[in-house]
């Protein structure tokens, strides 16, 4: 594939169908900081959480009417090519996920240049032990990420927990449009802030690391959903396939999504309608509702 070609498939924004790249980014983050206002406002929380001594490493979470601590938690992973966006404009499904008695935590992390992408798969690891060690009787974790987030999600598949001495409570993996082989993002501008080597790419990749490394996963009924729109590039579609037939042949119980007539960004921001059809597809996961 030429590099303009490369450029062209990983650049979300020139495959939105309903508006211009610059109106649909616009739109996307504007829903996003809207919804956050909006659940700051409305919706009892604990923000700005710190996770870590780092000063991007805090969290923001919010919590159902009932006050209880076992509670399932459900945690967001922002996307933005790991160099934009953050937990302030990410709350979009605060107030659908809180009023059926869901806790949700949305993890800021640093994005670069500050951030690199070792350090960024850290901070959610470090993140995801932070929800389980405070809230030690949650009623399960699930793990939500878009874009960027749902490889950085999608790792936490990956990490040896009994190294790091916390084993959370995974319930469930939504990894929504995302990137799981980072070779092709090496040749575009989006790693103009990142300075990923071939060697950094290969070594942050999930897919490869799946790939070649004897992994199973800890829970083979926990569920994992590899999800794309309609409207995402066809390399978007092609990693989030192969992804998805990956962890299939690992042994995990993965589930692949095409999720009709939405974009790269519309499958996230309408997250903050109760009807769409993505959020239902969470909250019978999350309720067992099959």
């Amino acid at each position: 594939m030429s590099k303009e070609e490369l450029e062209k498939q990983y650049s979300p924004s020139r495959w939105v169908v309903r508006r211009g790249a610059e109106e649909a980014m616009r739109t996307y983050s504007q829903i996003g900081k809207e919804a956050t206002n909006r659940a700051r406002a409305t919706r009892r929380s604990l923000l700005d959480v710190p996770y870590g001594d780092g000063e991007g490493e805090k969290l923001d979470i919010y919590f159902p009417e009932a006050a209880c601590e076992a509670l399932p938690f459900f945690m967001f992973i922002h996307g933005g090519y790991w160099q934009t966006g953050s937990k302030d404009e990410s709350a979009y499904m605060v107030d659908s996920l809180t009023a059926q008695g869901v806790a949700m935590v949305i993890v800021g992390y640093d994005i670069a240049p500050k951030g690199t992408l070792d350090r960024m798969v850290d901070q959610v690891t470090r993140s995801t032990m932070f929800v389980q060690k405070r809230y030690p009787c949650n009623e399960g974790i699930y793990l939500c990420g878009h874009s960027a987030g749902a490889h950085l999600a999608s790792w936490m598949l990956l990490v040896n927990w009994t190294e790091r001495g916390v084993t959370p409570n995974f319930k469930g993996f939504f990894l929504v449009s995302g990137v799981y082989d980072l070779e092709p993002v090496v040749y575009t501008s989006v790693n103009d802030p990142l300075h990923m080597t071939p060697e950094d790419a290969q070594r942050n990749s999930p897919q490869w690391y799946l790939e070649t490394t004897v992994t199973r996963p800890a829970d083979p009924a926990c569920p994992v959903l590899v999800i794309v729109g309609q409207h995402d590039s066809p390399e978007f579609h092609l990693q989030s396939r192969e992804f998805y037939q990956t962890l299939c042949r690992g042994g995990w119980r993965a589930s692949f999504e095409e999720l009709h007539d939405v974009d790269h960004f519309e499958i996230v921001w309408k997250l903050t309608q109760r009807d769409y059809v993505l959020t239902q597809i969470i909250l019978k996961t999350i309720f067992q509702e099959f």
